[in-house]
């Protein structure tokens, strides 16, 4: 059972009532160190949030193991008070610690741990030419690393340096946008005997550096959401390989890279949404004007149109059929419209203009139109008489061109229309 007054980490259950990190858009998140810097995520909860740091003071950077038990809050001050007073100063820095350490406790903590210790190994080179030794050091400790020989560039590529200020297990970077926009506000402070003039002058620093912030989280959010870091890493690739869409045209890749700009005005969902719908608009207008084209040839339900395309499909046939024939045959007049294909023949000058183009967009010719019509009227007769007939369209006549003349001389009036 937990122990009152004591906090614990919501990831791993460990115990971190001396320092915690907590999280400043979830509520009762707190975290481990461990856990913070491996970028842990439960619940609502994401790596990238901003976060608080709870610092009690009263854990030890050191381990355990550490002599004299230093406190964290003690190697805040301890560094503070080397870049205050400088290396040897060990009377200034100890009274600057606190009255608890002696300038001897001071410089044995600071020369075991920071020079001598894990942290010296790793940035303090082994041999460090023209070794200046500090006379006002009793033990004659080495000097600061800072006034030594600098150390020797790194044999890095450019691209690997511009990686090292990102931070993948936080998913946020060491160097942010603007990183001297704290110096704004850095030396700010309130006091009682400001006037008017003044205060407005910090006003306007604070609301300076607030914009500063917004440029800077909006940077962020449009480079998560675009994945533009893992686009620059090379780790989209699987992803994009994952997620299989669409295949994007030409047409619509250019349209991309013009509105591009748009990127910092929209998210990434509400920018492929926009494409989609664009798709989408696309895809219905040519459904639209299809529909509408059956609807023009009296195609009133859609089993209808699997018999109206085959019979369309032969039409064209049968069409490139006689084009190639009359083009062997050598005709010169050029005439490539329909109506032109039947003006030449029989019965043409019978037929009224709305029959003529009738006929030409039915690629009928005039007398078997007028065959068909004699015969449709007679019948239509016979069963207004109650004489039942039992007449035979002929055989090139299918039910598309049955449809389309019937419909025709409903609307001109030559039968009724339940007789249809």
């Amino acid at each position: 059972m937990a122990e009152l007054g004591k906090k614990y980490c919501v990831y791993c259950l460990a115990e971190v009532s001396p320092l915690r990190f907590r999280c400043t858009e979830c509520q009762d998140i707190e975290l481990c160190p461990e856990c913070f810097s491996a970028g842990a995520e439960i619940g609502h909860h994401r790596r990238y949030h901003g976060y608080q740091l709870v610092d009690g003071g009263r854990f030890t950077l050191w381990g355990p193991e550490a002599e004299g038990g230093w406190t964290s809050r003690e190697e805040q001050l301890l560094l503070d008070a080397i870049e205050q007073f400088g290396f040897g100063n060990w009377e200034d820095m100890a009274a600057h610690v606190g009255a608890s350490r002696t300038p001897q406790e001071v410089m044995e903590h600071y020369v075991s741990m920071y020079i001598h210790g894990n942290l010296g190994k790793a940035c303090i080179p082994d041999t460090i030419p023209n070794r200046v030794t500090d006379h006002t050091c009793p033990s004659g400790g080495p000097l600061s690393p800072s006034l030594t020989t600098p150390l020797p560039p790194l044999d890095i590529s450019v691209a690997e340096q511009q990686q090292l200020g990102y931070m993948p297990l936080r998913d946020d970077y060491e160097i942010e946008y603007d990183q001297d926009a704290e110096t704004l506000i850095s030396g700010l402070s309130v006091n009682y005997d400001d006037d008017d003039v003044e205060i407005e002058l910090k006003r306007a620093h604070v609301d300076m550096y607030v914009r500063k912030l917004r440029e800077r989280q909006r940077r962020k959010n449009i480079a998560r959401d675009y994945n533009l870091v893992p686009a620059f890493l090379g780790k989209d690739k699987k992803e994009k390989e994952k997620a299989a869409k669409r295949k994007v045209t030409k047409e619509e890749k250019e349209l991309r890279l013009k509105l591009r700009p748009l990127y910092q005005f929209m998210s990434c969902k509400e920018f492929d949404d926009l494409f989609e719908n664009m798709h989408k608009e696309k895809m219905l207008r040519a459904k639209i004007r299809e529909l509408q084209r059956y609807r023009r040839n009296g195609i009133t339900k859609m089993e209808e149109s699997a018999e109206y395309e085959a019979a369309r499909h032969k039409r064209e046939k049968r069409k490139e059929n006689r084009s190639a024939a009359g083009s062997k045959r050598g005709k010169e007049d050029g005439k490539d419209s329909e109506f032109a294909a039947i003006e030449n023949l029989p019965g043409f000058e019978l037929l009224s203009d709305r029959e003529k183009v009738l006929c030409g967009s039915l690629n009928l010719s005039p007398a078997r139109y007028v065959t068909v019509k004699t015969i449709i009227i007679k019948d239509h007769l016979q069963k207004r008489q109650g004489i039942p007939s039992k007449s035979r369209l002929p055989s090139y006549l299918d039910k598309v061109l049955k449809k389309r003349i019937l419909n025709f001389l409903t609307e001109s009036g030559w039968i009724s229309r339940d007789a249809s």
